[in-house]
């Protein structure tokens, strides 16, 4: 027989654990000033720390945009030459704190949320960004070309290396399919 202490314990644990994900890496700050509606659009994946919900991809994208709740749409993309075919998931995206900070809370499996920090953007232009998760096993640069100029990659790479990245470890994602 289960009782209700037990339960609620449980019930805390996942709870603590949850909110655990959206948080962010030790000595880690996300950019002040941020603008949410200049981030919204699409951003073509660069660069990413290799995990397995992306694992296999090339010309990865994200699509941002406004919903009627005051949410934002996340439609990540890939291709899959494996399977010889495009990988589409939806999931949803929330503010974390203040509105001009650079952190986001992501879901694309029901309740379960992850943190979505920009660590560093191209403040005057929204051109660029470099996002980190709720760990130093997260890490992404976006650009909205395919191709980021020599000077800003190396901008990115010193930056995500000063922030105790290991940058070797990057997967560079080829971006020559065509969006359709």
């Amino acid at each position: 027989m289960v009782t209700a202490m037990p339960v609620l314990r449980i019930l805390l644990l996942c709870s603590l654990l949850l909110t655990g994900c959206s948080g962010l890496p030790t000595g880690i700050t996300p950019v002040g000033n941020f603008q949410l509606e200049r981030y919204l659009g699409k951003w073509y994946e660069i660069a990413r720390l290799d995990h397995s919900f992306e694992r296999g991809l090339s010309d990865v994208s994200a699509q941002y945009r406004w919903q009627a709740d005051g949410s934002v749409e996340v439609i990540n993309r890939g291709y899959s030459a494996e399977q010889g075919a495009w990988r589409e998931a939806v999931g949803k995206a929330l503010p974390i704190g203040e509105a001009t900070q650079g952190s986001l809370k992501v879901s694309f499996f029901g309740p379960f949320y992850g943190g979505y920090h920009v660590v560093a953007l191209d403040e005057r232009d929204y051109r660029w960004s470099l996002v980190v998760g709720p760990s130093r096993e997260y890490l992404w640069i976006l650009s909205r070309e395919r191709t980021l100029p020599p000077d800003v990659r190396q901008q990115l790479l010193a930056r995500a290396r000063e922030l105790g990245f290991d940058t070797s470890r990057l997967i560079w994602v080829g971006q020559q399919r065509s969006d359709a």
